[in-house]
């Protein structure tokens, strides 16, 4: 039983240092490599096979041997034999990718988040604390990672190699996937879906450091503002506290903790408040109007950036309580009511 896993170790390495093979360097890549091993054993395995076959019949059932053919009669147990065998592998390699799948698109509860965002010809990954990376990606070795991707123009696709993870980014919708890097050091990222003329060209690297050293380049390449803080100044520059509040006459639903509850439509229909439902309510409310109110919030499609979607999206998620909005209108209109110096010469108050 203690050989087992010294061969697979010395094969992995080996094919890995032969360059034929990336390194197991997350914690779903072993179970993604006994896969493909295991399909690639059955299918040199059934290869091996037909050709044994096909070279015993051909001997046997020579012209020379045979100048007379013979009539062979099917056998019921070898036609069963070779249905059931066959189905019993496909059964077992059908629950074995789908455990497999669902293992690596459903990520921890305890799952740090980071957006991604691809464009001819980039990647650009934003950390909830306002850390911006091109084509790079730091993260803490030991510790799950989601990672929340769209694309800004074409289909792309996020691919590590060595963590055994490839993702469609699409436009228009984010995708998810996560990872636990288990190893430090750099890896290569690549976009496998052509996207256009210098799609060779959109790479990266993806550097995986230790918990402690993680924290601080954390500290290093913070911008002085999380998406959130950001978030939250664009959430006010656009009007947006004006309906959504939280007062008892909004005109627009209160967002203090709406993410990840579930939420009633006009139509009766609910909706569980994620990413995906924040981002398409902000570009089509008239979709998700919430029950109780009226459709009078107008579409920001096209007036809005996807890093700025993110932002608003990073803010809605994190806000508990209305107190900052209810807080940030009270000193907007208290600006707007204040009067102006008067112009020399006259007694009347300006106001803006």
């Amino acid at each position: 039983m203690g050989l087992s896993p010294v061969l697979w170790q010395f094969m992995v390495k080996w094919l890995h240092a032969s360059a034929l093979f990336p390194a197991e360097a997350s914690g779903i890549s072993p179970y993604v490599d006994a896969l493909y091993f295991f399909l690639l054993l059955m299918t040199v395995v059934g290869t091996a096979l037909v050709a044994v076959l096909l070279l015993v019949f051909s001997i046997r059932y020579r012209r020379e041997k045979n100048p007379v053919a013979t009539q062979v009669e099917g056998s019921t147990l070898l036609e069963a034999t070779w249905t059931i065998i066959p189905l019993a592998i496909f059964l077992v390699t059908f629950v074995w990718g789908a455990l497999l799948y669902f293992r690596i698109y459903n990520p921890p509860a305890n799952a740090m988040n980071i957006y991604v965002v691809g464009k001819q010809w980039m990647w650009k990954a934003e950390h909830p604390g306002g850390q911006h990376e091109i084509n790079a990606l730091h993260v803490p070795m030991g510790q799950p990672v989601q990672l929340t991707m769209i694309s800004q123009d074409v289909f792309h696709s996020f691919s590590i190699p060595d963590f055994r993870i490839k993702r469609e980014v699409i436009p228009g919708r984010y995708s998810t996937v996560w990872f636990e890097a288990t190893q430090a050091g750099t890896y290569h990222l690549f976009c496998t879906q052509y996207c256009g003329t210098q799609h060779s060209g959109m790479v990266g690297t993806i550097t995986v450091l230790t918990p402690d050293d993680y924290k601080k380049w954390l500290q290093q390449s913070t911008s002085g503002m999380s998406l959130a803080q950001n978030g939250e100044r664009l959430f006010a520059s656009m009007g947006c506290n004006s309906c959504h509040s939280g007062n008892a006459a909004a005109r627009g639903p209160n967002l203090a903790g709406v993410y990840g509850a579930k939420l009633t439509l006009t139509d009766g229909s609910q909706m569980l408040v994620n990413d995906a439902y924040l981002r398409d309510a902000i570009l089509n409310p008239s979709q998700h109007v919430t029950a109780g109110f009226a459709p009078i919030m107008p579409t920001y499609q096209g007036q809005i950036s996807e890093d700025g979607l993110i932002d608003l999206v990073e803010y809605i998620k994190n806000m508990q309580s209305n107190y900052r909005v209810q807080q940030t209108q009270v000193t907007a209109e208290s600006d707007l009511a204040a009067p102006t110096t008067p112009p020399q010469g006259t007694n009347e108050t300006v106001k803006p």
